[in-house]
């Protein structure tokens, strides 16, 4: 047997025995491609063949003790969480299962996986499961079991953050609108009422988890649970019932004995053993610690973006800030980082909180789509291994910190046997700095910190980006824009004597409509005998859009803000001598999802008025009428057997009406790529596919920069059949313009490297090159480009090796330039889905500028 068969005889049991370990992970396209040189590879003697093979046993060793992740006993200490003995340091992940669907549920959990993640992190939904009292919903989306029993079967960890008041920028904080109506009820207190409904949902829970053996106690994947939910932030608001509450709620959590530990974020004095935890951007900063020496260091939220309303600009977070805080916070022994969201997803329906976009944390590393986000997925992946590479000295060595330098410091763990880790942090804003670490020198840049498994070498520094950039695109489909196709129903508009439901004084919005609706009507009529018609009419709200109308006719529009609960419609308005009708369309866009005593909060109208030229009449305290939602809500007609009860018209295209119905019928687009409702062209309002609501919609409401918060509406597959897909929607606006409305798909187009020649090679290399004599200044970087599943690289649009100016966003080529550039890697990428070329002066048939940090930048496209 040659050395070459004797290897690759090796090399089939060590792949053996990783699919016997993890039978998921086959086939592992991933590994493979990374490991592709090991076939190529022509070794002279038996010394160096039977070091390759046991450098391949450690790697896969590594990656069984990763990827194998069935729970037994948990406990824990001041290091980390105990998994059936062993320490671990686990990178979590938030994906709410309400937020996508059970189809792409597969898809989500193993790009996770793939991206480094030990465990999946999710809410539990208390007021979509139990939306009327004691009436229950596990269906669909709401399938929180199959979900868990999806992340078990891909060898994944589950923390259940089940609350139940979850905040999460859900509707209500996640609490049921009915809790409302509960006799002397006080949420999140020493309340009696309160405390026992929330005891009976965590119960019903947990019993439901622990009937199916889901808790790791049981040998389920769920190794954490956290209980209620950033408390601290209005525990002071309660005084001493809030710190009553707090303790009540921890025994009531452990008595239910799920053999699993829990946690409080943001609760200081989580009583014990309930671990405190941290949410935040710098945990690794802000966090004070665990209230007790015996309880690990958890980050429950690291925020990978943040939170946008409409009106609002995004919050880009850089893939090289959270890689930083994230190595801090291990460097200062954190053990647990949960990103939040890994993958945010859509609030479809009417499930976001106030003025929150239906797009969810669309910049996570896992887009709204389900698309790998990157740089931000491919930089936490290798921070996650480098830090992977640390964990012996990390769990079980001496700690120690001192300074590298007026704002630099080292970390360091030394284990027993002799091994070492290192984190070198510089804290300088502005400048490079260099160091002296075990007498070599390290380049560091401004806020990063290089990571270093073995005290010697960089494996990984989290202001060097080595993985590549995507770019979502767009692809326009079928726009809407033929009168003929569309129908409208304009809404009706009632008057006082349409109503039902009258009062002497202005209602509270939410305790009338019990959020069935975003919308309540306001009406009322008076008499008006002044021969003078004109009036001012002022209405003063608490509610989030105002729509007014008199005699039928609309007098105009106003709306809030997020940062701004209270706002007034102010408009000059034509009165009939005589009785007049005036009708008030308030409307919510969500409810408030955070804040103490939420129970009593105050939305809708509060104050209206009108001025004529003789007379100042206050109808606050008046003869009221109100309609709850609309006439085409309670009609169904956004669903196929509702759109059938009323008469629709032809497309009025050249009178847009606030306040109208449009729906049209389309075919699903051809292939497998997500879908997107182009809804530029409309106002404000709500959009339903097949007659499952996709979201809120309010394109009208720009941001500061003059632009729509969000245009493109998600529709996910699953919604749609091939042929024949019912599309409405409800606008309230005047401007709202169906015909430029798109179905599209979403793809990723471009995918883009830039690589210096001083970062250090892909971290997953590194087990390899410790076998062998390797210093730090022989190690090679390497820039890698992947393109979607289903397509290829087709084109290189930009290469350069040298000196290139700027970035992926936007780049010229630089003074230093190699003319091979475009040739090298055409030869290397194009045709192929993934390809890596190493960032040397050798690969590029020579040095085009001697003595110069040089890098490789590359643009291509993906069909």
């Amino acid at each position: 047997m040659s050395l070459e068969e004797d290897l690759a005889k090796k090399k089939a049991i060590a792949w053996g025995l990783l699919h016997s370990k993890v039978p998921e992970l086959t086939p592992l396209p991933f590994f493979t491609e990374k490991f592709a040189w090991a076939t190529n590879l022509r070794r002279k003697d038996q010394r160096s063949m039977d070091m390759e093979w046991l450098c391949w046993f450690a790697f896969l060793s590594m990656i069984i003790g990763m990827t194998c992740s069935h729970a037994g006993n948990v406990t824990y200490d001041g290091r980390a969480l105990i998994i059936d003995g062993q320490h671990r340091i686990l990178f979590s992940g938030s994906i709410h299962y309400t937020r996508s669907t059970p189809e792409m549920w597969p898809s989500l959990i193993a790009k996770a996986k793939e991206g480094g993640l030990d465990v999946i992190d999710t809410y539990v939904f208390w007021n979509l499961h139990e939306p009327h009292f004691g009436q229950f919903d596990f269906s669909g989306r709401l399938d929180i079991l199959r979900f868990i029993k999806e992340v078990q079967a891909q060898g994944l960890y589950v923390c259940l953050r089940i609350g139940p008041f979850i905040q999460a920028e859900w509707n209500y904080g996640g609490l049921p609108i009915w809790l409302r109506d509960v006799p002397g009820i006080v949420f999140r207190s020493d309340n009696e009422p309160f405390k026992y409904h929330m005891a009976n949902f965590v119960t019903k829970i947990v019993n439901m988890l622990k009937l199916e053996s889901l808790y790791a106690s049981q040998g389920g994947p769920i190794i954490l649970s956290q209980i209620e939910n950033e408390y601290g932030r209005i525990e002071r608001t309660f005084h001493e019932e809030g710190l009553r509450y707090v303790r009540w709620a921890a025994n009531m959590t452990v008595e239910l004995q799920t053999g699993v530990p829990w946690v409080m974020c943001q609760q200081n004095d989580a009583p014990d053993p309930v671990i405190n935890a941290c949410n935040g951007l710098r945990c690794g900063e802000t966090f004070a610690g665990p209230n007790s020496p015996n309880k690990p260091a958890i980050w429950t939220e690291n925020w990978t973006s943040f939170y946008q309303v409409y009106g609002g600009e995004p919050y880009m977070r850089s893939a090289e800030d959270l890689a930083f805080h994230v190595a801090l916070f291990i460097a200062k022994s954190g053990s647990f980082v949960n990103y939040y969201m890994y993958h945010g997803g859509t609030n479809f329906g009417r499930t976001a909180a106030a003025y929150m976009l239906t797009s969810y944390y669309d910049q996570a590393p896992l887009d709204e789509y389900g698309f790998i986000s990157q740089p931000k997925w491919g930089h936490l992946k290798e921070l996650h291994a480098a830090i992977k590479l640390c964990l012996k000295p990390l769990l079980s060595g001496v700690n120690s910190t001192f300074p590298l330098g007026q704002l630099q410091e080292a970390y360091v763990f030394k284990g027993k046997s002799e091994e070492c880790a290192a984190f070198l942090v510089n804290n300088d804003k502005r400048s490079n700095a260099t160091v002296i670490f075990e007498n070599s020198s390290y380049e560091l840049p401004p806020v990063s910190i290089s990571i270093l498994p073995d005290c010697k070498i960089e494996a990984f520094n989290t202001a060097k980006i080595s993985t590549e950039y995507g770019t979502r695109s767009i692809k326009s489909g079928r726009k809407f824009d033929s009168p003929d196709i569309w129908e409208e129903y304009k809404e009706a508009i009632p008057n006082f004597d349409d109503t039902s439901l009258t009062t002497n004084i202005l209602l509270e919005q939410m305790s009338t409509t019990k959020d069935t609706s975003d919308y309540l009507w306001y009406t009322f009529r008076f008499q008006h005998d002044s021969g003078y018609n004109g009036a001012v009419l002022n209405v003063n709200s608490l509610g989030h859009v105002l729509h007014g109308f008199i005699n039928g006719k609309f007098v105009g529009s106003e709306h809030g803000k997020h940062d701004n609960k209270n706002f007034s419609l102010k408009k000059n308005v034509s009165l009939n001598n005589g009785t007049n009708n005036v009708s008030l369309l308030s409307v919510m866009v969500g409810l408030p999802d955070s804040g103490a005593y939420l129970e009593s909060r105050f939305t809708g109208l509060r104050r209206v008025s009108i001025q004529d030229k003789d007379d100042f009449n206050d109808f606050t305290n008046y003869s009221w009428g109100y309609q709850v939602g609309l006439l085409g809500e309670k009609l169904q007609i956004y669903k196929e057997p509702g759109a059938r009860n009323v008469q629709w018209s032809r497309f009025g295209n050249s009178i847009h009406q606030p306040l109208t119905w449009y729906k049209t019928l389309f075919d699903a687009p051809a292939g497998e790529e997500p879908v997107a409702l182009n809804l530029g062209s409309m106002g404000k309002g709500e959009a339903w596919v097949n007659g499952q609501s996709i979201g809120r919609y309010w394109v009208s409401f720009l941001t500061s920069k003059g632009s729509p918060s969000q245009t493109w509406y998600n529709v996910p597959r699953n919604f749609l059949k091939p042929k024949g897909n019912l599309l409405v929607l409800f606008e309230e606006e005047e401007k709202g313009n169906p015909l430029d409305v798109s179905i599209d798909t979403v793809s990723i187009v471009k995918v883009c490297g830039n690589v210096a020649t001083s970062h250090p090679p892909p971290v997953i290399s590194w087990v390899v090159e410790q076998s062998k004599t390797i210093t730090k200044h022989d190690r090679r970087p390497e820039l890698q480009l992947r393109c979607p599943p289903e397509s290829s690289i087709s084109r290189i649009l930009f290469a350069t090796f040298g000196t290139p100016s700027g970035d992926c966003e936007s780049y010229t080529i630089g003074s230093c330039h190699s003319s091979n550039s475009s040739a090298v890697v055409e030869k290397a990428c194009i045709g192929r889905r993934t390809c890596t070329i190493p960032v040397s002066s050798t690969t590029f048939g020579g040095d085009p500028c001697p003595g110069v940090h040089k890098a490789l930048l590359v643009d291509a496209e993906c069909a």
